[in-house]
């Protein structure tokens, strides 16, 4: 598996995995049921902002960065609300995703891989009874909370591959990218093989 791991000594570098874990599920849930309006919207993005600013210790470059990845899930997810729906709308539910997007990147960049690993095994320890290999489902998590940064540097490898040739970013950026994201696949399978879990 491709770590998005980075070394540092902020808070939530030193904190637990199962407690950043538990802390991103209690969000997601928090964030998922809740029908906050605006306001509270935007408080919620400026908390994500600071947990990758302090927790992260990315300070404000590293806040900016993220953000800027995640542009095109802003511009496509706010811009389909708006004409759909409305722009109150597009603000609450874009910023719900983006809140959440933005506590899973802190987590996965303070976070080791083989730390989640560990706390995920331990909790689906209890499926052995059922005949399931606890490494199957912690794999399935952990490969699900690193995807999203994933892919948002894929895309930023294929933009700045195309800025450097000269060519318009479009449509076609589609296509480099789901070159990237093949082998990013095989990458990852080829890790599970390893693992004795690719048969």
């Amino acid at each position: 598996m491709i770590s998005l791991y980075r070394t540092g000594d902020s808070i939530l570098h030193r904190a637990p995995a199962g407690w950043k874990l538990l802390g991103l599920a209690v969000s997601a849930l928090i964030i998922s049921l809740a029908r906050p309006g605006t306001g509270w919207t935007l408080l919620l993005l400026g908390v994500a902002s600071l947990v990758v600013a302090l927790g992260a210790g990315a300070g404000a470059r590293g806040v900016a960065l993220a953000w800027w990845r995640l542009r095109w899930v802003i511009v496509v997810l706010g811009g389909a609300l708006v004409v759909f729906v409305s722009a109150s709308a597009a603000v609450q539910s874009t910023g719900r995703v983006v809140t959440l997007l933005l506590l899973a990147e802190a987590v996965t960049r303070t976070t080791r891989t083989s730390d989640m690993l560990d706390v995920l095994r331990r909790l689906f320890r209890p499926l052995r009874a059922f005949g399931v290999d606890p490494e199957t489902p912690a794999l399935a998590v952990s490969l699900t909370i690193t995807m999203v940064p994933v892919l948002a540097g894929l895309l930023e490898q294929v933009r700045d591959a195309q800025r450097a040739r000269g060519v318009r970013l479009g449509v076609r950026s589609a296509v480099p990218l789901l070159v990237l994201a093949m082998k990013h696949a095989d990458d990852v399978g080829d890790a599970l093989s390893a693992r004795g879990l690719g048969r």
